[in-house]
């Protein structure tokens, strides 16, 4: 008897819990069941985002009140002091760990996912990600950042990175016929993570808060074990389509375009190829320049129009007092939310309008208008118009969350579907590359405007905005060189047909549905969507109403 042989009672023999074969799709599977599954891990490890609502309080975990401050304390001594509060800067390191941990991770292990499965990649995503959290939770109990790093920066890192790509070429495979619709769905929740982690986080923290303590590493357990809960879910929730299978009633178009390969290239040649860089550049720069603006969005908007948050056009940002700066702080952190909003509707919108228009039109879209917002952001700021500000950052925002969720089809597009979930993972070393360049940017240029002695106003921002604009001209041209592949880098029928041996030794048939992925949003489909869609929900009310302030 084989691995995949099938006994009696229907189960594979030899076959584990976690394995591939075991998540092969049945006749009477609903393939709508699969994005609520991937949501069901992204919204969980979105909460990376919005980890900075941790910030504060751990800055004060010993003076509770006010931190204890050193001043002789550097970054070194303060990965291991029990005696003195850490600061901002330190703790933010997690932030960085996060990202290029997530990029490095997806790469390296990208191919391993391929022939794994997502179920498994999925179930050691929760453990990296829920069991970096717990041992971030003993990193405050004891004070010890190094702790905190190696738990949610690295180990949880990891999480980040299997999680993130766990669903992409399983979803794509699912939805041939709306490849972008299918990933954007899902990918939506890694930017919406942190609308429903964020105000939870403060929720548990408050509740938890004592007189000796800030009820941080009490957030951390129960936010972990919840976050297990969802992620196991979700990763049990995953199943894969047998080898030849298609939509009830489709049937690839007969005109394709020649973006859209129906072959598939190798994950050992699609990096030795001159479009995976062109495309590697195309996302650097567009994820460069939204993620420096993201992470500054905050002051950014109160240096901008300081007294005119509160109705004191005439006062600039450094006549404020305390509290003034307090009001406008509480404003400028819903803009922030406000943007968030616009990064999870970006990623479902430009995914699915990317099947209608194609996805290098789509980037061309990226580019182009984002070059015209970033070059009259100034201006808008100059007239005083927080309006159309906000606006045009908001639409800059939404194109920087499109640009995650349409890059998966843009692979498939060019490469094929075999290898696209591996292929993905190595792409995202240019998420690594722009975590660290974007907010480097746009840190230097602002601290360099400061020291040359530009007040906190609109221009203080000019200069940042102009060169952003640069950054996406370059993506433009990146994205303008992008062909089709030669036929030299397509593996043959033969090399394909090997891959999927195991996959088509299950088949009922060589090509159609089987009577798989029927149903539509029937009561099992829309319970799934359901268990997803509240938190989801919930979150955009809370971001909502926090960012009234900022019109009201």
């Amino acid at each position: 008897m084989t691995a995949a042989e099938t006994r009696t009672d229907g189960a594979l023999a030899g076959v584990g819990l976690l394995d591939r074969e075991r998540i092969i799709a049945r006749p009477g599977f609903n393939r709508w069941l699969v994005p609520p599954a991937a949501l069901a891990i992204h919204l969980c490890i979105g909460m990376a985002y919005g980890f900075s609502v941790f910030w504060l309080p751990l800055s004060k975990s010993l003076g509770i009140t006010a931190s204890t401050a050193c001043p002789d304390l550097t970054l070194a001594s303060a990965l291991f002091t029990t005696t003195c509060d850490w600061r901002v800067a330190d703790l933010g390191w997690i932030y960085t760990l996060f990202f290029v941990l997530l990029g490095s991770s997806a790469a390296i292990w990208g191919g391993w996912l391929e022939r794994a499965g997502p179920r498994k990649a999925g179930v050691v995503s929760a453990c990296c990600w829920c069991g970096g959290i717990i041992l971030a939770a003993i990193g405050v109990i004891t004070h010890q950042l190094w702790l905190m790093w190696l738990g949610a920066g690295v180990i949880g890192g990891i999480g980040l990175g299997l999680g993130y790509i766990s669903p992409v070429s399983t979803l794509i495979k699912w939805f041939p016929d709306r490849r972008g619709m299918a990933t954007g769905m899902a990918i939506m929740g890694f930017g919406g993570g942190a609308m429903i982690g964020a105000p939870l986080a403060n929720l548990l923290m408050n509740t938890f808060k004592t007189d000796s303590s800030v009820g941080v590493w009490q957030t951390f357990i129960v936010m972990a074990v919840v976050y297990f809960v969802f992620m196991m879910g979700g990763a049990f929730g995953y199943r894969i389509p047998p080898a030849g299978w298609r939509p009830e009633g489709w049937t690839p178009p007969a005109a394709k375009s020649t973006m859209i390969t129906t072959k598939h290239v190798h994950l050992s040649n699609a990096h030795r190829t001159k479009q995976f860089w062109l495309i590697w550049a195309v996302l650097c720069l567009n994820v460069s320049a939204g993620i420096g603006v993201l992470g500054m969005a905050s002051p950014m908007l109160q240096e901008i129009f300081a007294g005119s948050l509160i109705g004191l056009p005439d006062v600039g940002f450094a006549q404020l007092d305390a509290g003034q700066k307090a009001s406008i702080a509480t404003i400028a952190a819903g803009f922030a939310g406000l943007l968030s909003l616009f990064n999870i509707g970006g990623r479902f919108f430009w995914a699915s309008l990317s099947d209608k228009i194609g996805r290098k039109n789509t980037y061309y879209c990226f580019f182009v208008l984002g070059i015209v917002l970033y070059a009259l952001a100034p201006t808008f700021a100059g007239m005083g118009n927080k309006a159309l500000f906000v606006l045009s950052f908001g639409i800059i925002l939404s194109m920087y969350g499109g640009g995650f969720a349409t890059i998966p089809a843009y692979l498939a597009d060019i490469f094929g579907t075999q290898f696209v979930g591996a292929i993905h993972g190595r792409l995202l070393t240019a998420w690594a590359t722009a975590g660290i360049v974007g907010p480097v940017v746009v840190n230097y240029i602002r601290e360099a405007q400061i020291a040359a002695g530009v007040a906190p106003g609109p221009t203080l921002y000019t200069g940042t905005m102009y060169i952003l604009a640069g950054m996406l001209a370059l993506g433009l041209i990146a994205n303008a060189l992008i062909r089709p592949l030669s036929d030299k880098w397509f593996m043959s029928d033969n090399e394909v047909a090997a891959l999927q041996a195991k996959s088509a030794a299950v088949n009922a048939g060589p090509t159609g549905s089987f009577g798989i992925g029927t149903g539509g949003l029937d009561a099992k489909a829309m319970l799934a969507w359901a268990i997803v869609g509240i938190p989801l929900l919930w979150g955009v009310w809370v971001t909502l109403r926090a960012t009234f302030a900022l019109f009201g």
